[in-house]
């Protein structure tokens, strides 16, 4: 069983910045790709990024490209999510999500297939 706790959602003004932090356990952390999935109210979950087990490999949705940076530090069994220039179309739920294979490169971009979620962590930009 894999644990999932999201931190670091707050309320911020359109164009500035914040860093979600995700801590794992259940399994064995650095040996499976990691993700971001965000789900807006009345949307449909979204992929958002995600960073390979070895962490040498990301992957972005065209919407967040060259403003969200998603790292890891396999040490402390945490992924990062940090967001710059911050839109109004950014607010929503922002969830981690894992791989399912061990050394993947990356995770599903399909909700439907990703096996664990945790809470989330909320997100709101002012404008």
């Amino acid at each position: 069983q894999v644990q999932l706790v999201e931190s670091g959602g707050g309320l911020v003004q359109a164009g500035g910045s914040l860093r979600l932090s995700c801590a794992a356990s259940g399994r064995t952390f650095s040996m499976y790709a990691m993700g971001w999935f965000r789900q807006a109210p009345g949307k449909e979950r979204e992929f958002v990024g995600s960073i390979s087990w070895s962490g040498t490999s990301t992957y972005y949705a065209d919407s967040v490209k060259g403003r969200f940076t998603i790292s890891r530090d396999n040490a402390k069994n945490t992924v990062y999510l940090q967001m710059n220039s911050l839109k109004p179309e950014d607010p929503a739920v922002y969830y981690c999500a894992p791989g399912d294979q061990r050394v993947g490169r990356s995770i599903s971009r399909d909700p439907a297939g990703i096996n664990y979620w945790g809470k989330g962590t909320l997100v709101t930009v002012s404008s």
